[in-house]
């Protein structure tokens, strides 16, 4: 039985990135149970791993993964409870933080990198590169028009 809203929802832009997003988020969650990571987590790994030996700052982080604070500030204490990452402050602005990879934190993240890989060649494979690149500009255009008002 279909439901009065389904041709709505199969032409709304905001519910299919949803479903989307939710659809990846639980193969985020398989892909990275292994080291028992979130997305955020995964990604903040493999920020310092390239990053590395170069120490980044929170902020830093939460500007580039266009999150709050509060959340960087969560997943590099779950981070360091699981021995992955060191923090130590900053010598030149004692208020600020620098995040560094522990021995363990490296090999997770270079088993998140080689997932992620993974899962892009897969979507490729799937999609083509082309439809990617075409998905990838049109959901920065909506993300921009979301920003500038």
């Amino acid at each position: 039985m279909t439901m009065r809203i389904d041709a709505f929802l199969r032409e709304s832009p905001m519910f299919a990135v949803s479903r989307a997003a939710l659809s990846f988020e639980a193969l985020s969650a398989r892909v990275l149970a292994v080291d028992d990571l979130s997305f955020l987590e995964g990604l903040v790994l493999a920020a310092l791993f390239f990053e590395a030996p170069r120490p980044i700052k929170p902020s830093q982080l939460s500007a580039t993964f266009a999150t709050s604070r509060g959340n960087i500030s969560h997943c590099v204490s779950r981070l360091e409870a699981k021995g992955m990452l060191q923090r130590r402050i900053d010598p030149d602005d004692a208020r600020a933080f620098q995040l560094t990879l522990k021995p363990q934190g490296r090999r997770s993240a270079l088993r998140v990198i080689g997932a992620l890989d993974a899962l892009q060649r897969s979507f490729e494979k799937q999609v083509g590169k082309p439809a990617l690149r075409a998905m990838l500009a049109t959901l920065a255009r909506l993300h921009e028009m979301h920003a500038a008002g």
